[in-house]
């Protein structure tokens, strides 16, 4: 089959590989139909992430029709059409009987990124996202291999095409988490720290729970716009405005917003001592996006982290926070809890993640994909992969 594998920093290609095939009674085979590129796929492009090797199949977020099922898959069956969240989950563990899927102690043999673990578990594998998380081959090819087929694959009902349900595989649970731990409410307000695809996904979340104010901070006007007409937020350009904290405060009555959601991860641009230290693996990424939460955010309000996070960073204002009485809430997306509700929202009509999408490419040119995609060219937002 073809697939999109990594041989490092920047520089994925379309291969030939193996077929994958059945390993477990609870696996299925899915003949992808569609994929897209996520703005985490842009840390392992970047060669940011620990634990890939050449050859490694990418993609986490995808759909398609089954193939093949094991004799123990008793959910769905041949001929479905199903969306597969990114996270692999047992559905039996302590963490999953919680509908904690991402803490699944139970699919990754690898260790996660913790540094400091001890004899922690490690979380839930991941589809296509490093030894890390497990090390299992992604979702940007012609097949896949879901494992745990009985907990996470959501059949998708006729009548609703593959772009509409696509996004339910991560971003549009992954800003639907973000919100619902930000405390969403009609009446709030909020800032969003990026405008990408689960910047925007937070945004269209945030909207629909009933946010009143939205802020959005990025330094991307076609995000910024995009934004703004589709979900109504007050865009900051933080290349124009040098502190977008102090410009939400003043713009809420010296309060601050109540929640603040940090969309960017890892990757946040910050100041030149940071960038210098991140380069010499002296810290994780720079912090300046979360710095900017916590300054933006009321006393008593949340800070909410669906970006990405790996390692340690300097100048977290801990001190800051204290005296404002944050909450924090983060982590990975526990995706099987929110998709059937996601998608009777986008049955009514409530949400239409779809109107994200800027590129669609064959899968034979995700190549160019990744680099578009990395390089904001050509205003783009977000990629789809049809395999031929």
């Amino acid at each position: 089959m073809r697939a999109l594998t990594y041989h490092g920093t920047r520089d994925v290609r379309v291969e030939n590989v193996p077929d994958p095939v059945l390993q477990d009674s609870d696996d299925i085979i899915l003949r992808v139909t569609a994929t897209a590129i996520c703005g985490s796929d842009l840390h392992l492009y970047r060669g940011k992430m620990p634990g890939m090797e050449a050859g490694d199949i990418l993609g986490h977020e995808f759909m398609g029709i089954v193939e093949d099922a094991g004799p123990d898959v008793v959910r769905i069956a041949r001929g479905d059409r199903v969306v597969v969240p990114f996270v692999i989950a047992c559905g039996t563990c302590f963490f999953c009987q919680l509908s904690e899927y991402a803490a699944c102690q139970n699919t990754n043999p690898g260790g996660g990124a913790a540094l400091n673990r001890k004899a922690l578990t490690p979380p839930a594998a991941l589809f296509g996202y490093s030894a890390l998380y497990g090390g299992v081959p992604g979702g940007q090819a012609e097949y896949v291999r879901v494992p745990k087929a009985n907990v996470g694959p959501l059949v998708i009902p006729d009548g609703l095409a593959d772009e509409q349900v696509l996004f339910l595989s991560d971003i549009l649970p992954t800003g639907y988490q973000a919100a619902i731990n930000a405390g969403i409410k009609p009446g709030s307000t909020v800032a969003i720290f990026g405008a990408g695809p689960v910047g925007q996904m937070c945004a269209a979340c945030c909207r629909m729970l009933g946010a009143d104010r939205i802020f959005m901070v990025d330094h991307h006007p076609y995000r910024l716009e995009f934004a703004r007409t589709t979900y109504g937020v007050h865009p900051i350009d933080f290349d124009e405005q040098d502190d977008p904290a102090e410009m939400i405060v003043q713009a809420t009555a010296g309060r601050g917003v109540d929640a603040s959601i940090e969309a960017v991860g890892f990757e946040a641009k910050g100041s030149t001592t940071e960038t210098v230290l991140t380069a010499m693996k002296l810290e994780g990424s720079s912090g300046y996006a979360l710095r900017q939460c916590i300054a933006a955010t009321r006393r008593g309000g949340v800070v909410s982290i669906p970006g990405v996070y790996a390692g340690f960073i300097h100048a977290f204002l801990i001190g800051d926070a204290f005296d404002k009485g944050l909450t924090f809430r983060m982590g990975q997306t526990h995706v099987q809890r929110f998709m059937p509700e996601l998608l009777q929202m986008i049955q009514e009509g409530r949400l239409a993640p779809e109107a994200l999408i800027t590129h669609r490419l064959p899968l034979d040119e995700a190549a160019r994909g990744y680099a578009v995609f990395d390089e904001k060219r050509e205003d783009c937002r977000k990629v789809v992969l049809t395999p031929a």
